[in-house]
């Protein structure tokens, strides 16, 4: 991976603005943004997932940064990374598949972007979890917190207050 790229993640829980924020700073940087894999994969999918989709899933995503990373002009936004699977593993199936967890050891990014659960949650068929986006929140903030990793809550109730506050701690890189 090119070094000179600065890789910003961003993740949260289910319905926080993630990808909203991944393609509006994309656009402000004019670089690339990497989707979401899950959601590619989980849609052509014809049954429901299990844990092993995780793995499949996260590979899936590694790949799609890498792919990204190459035609990216200084940033790199990851509309989620491992740190989104990791947490819904072990919220989900109570453990996590050890390449994951040695990926996310191994793996840096720039700069976190954890997205607060202070907006409306937005229906959509690949979600699932409405009523625990805050307990999750703090699954992320203490995984962040614990490994040492830079990051920032992003919150409010605006869009624009979301975007600003993003760009101002990306700024100050």
């Amino acid at each position: 991976m090119d070094n000179s790229i600065r890789k910003i993640a961003i993740v949260g829980p289910e319905s926080t603005g993630k990808t909203t924020l991944a393609k509006q700073l994309a656009e402000k940087y004019e670089t690339k943004w990497v989707p979401e894999y899950a959601r590619e994969y989980l849609e052509a999918l014809d049954r429901n997932y299990v844990k092993d989709d995780l793995l499949v899933i996260a590979r899936g995503q590694l790949q799609s940064e890498t792919q990204y990373e190459t035609s990216a002009r200084e940033l790199l936004i990851c509309d989620t990374n491992l740190v989104v699977i990791k947490v819904w593993s072990e919220y989900k199936y109570g453990s996590l598949d050890k390449w994951i967890e040695h990926q996310l050891e191994n793996r840096s990014y720039d700069l976190y972007l954890l997205t607060n659960c202070d907006i409306p949650w937005e229906e959509d068929v690949l979600r699932e979890n409405p009523e625990n986006r805050e307990y999750l929140f703090k699954q992320y903030e203490a995984f962040l917190k614990e490994s040492q990793l830079p990051y920032v809550v992003i919150e409010g109730s605006e869009e624009e207050e979301r975007l600003a506050m993003a760009i101002k701690n990306i700024n100050n890189l």
